[in-house]
């Protein structure tokens, strides 16, 4: 089974956390933190900046790193390693995502995350964060 490396960046403001749902794919429609694929020489944080730069049109400062999930999906294995983020440039604009949210602690059930960012949720649940 194919594995893809990607990164996922939870972005922060005050007590709210930033959702995507995608608008492509295979699972188009879910919902994840926003990121992608690492590329060669990359290291995580750098490919979560260029990523988030591309999908959304921000500058982000990549912060404390939250987890790394192994998730089987039907065709593939994914790595996904996952850090806060903060924006420090720019506005957040959805260039291939379907609609975004903001949710705060008590909102982060509300929305269908895709398997691998379920593992997420639970891990930000036990986060500092989340109290």
């Amino acid at each position: 089974m194919k594995t893809i490396e990607v990164v996922a960046g939870v972005i922060k403001n005050g007590d709210k956390i930033f959702a995507t749902q995608r608008g492509y794919g295979d699972f188009k429609g879910g919902w994840e933190f926003p990121g992608g694929k690492v590329e060669p020489g990359e290291t995580p944080q750098q490919a979560l900046a260029r990523e988030l730069h591309e999908e959304l049109a921000v500058v982000v400062e990549v912060g404390d790193f939250i987890c790394t999930v192994d998730c089987d999906y039907p065709n593939f294995h994914l790595t996904m390693h996952c850090y806060f983020c903060s924006v420090v440039g720019g506005e957040l604009k959805l260039l291939e995502h379907e609609a975004a949210k903001w949710l705060s602690p008590s909102e982060l059930d509300n929305v269908d995350w895709l398997p691998a960012d379920v593992e997420v949720v639970n891990s930000l649940k036990t986060e500092s964060f989340m109290k």
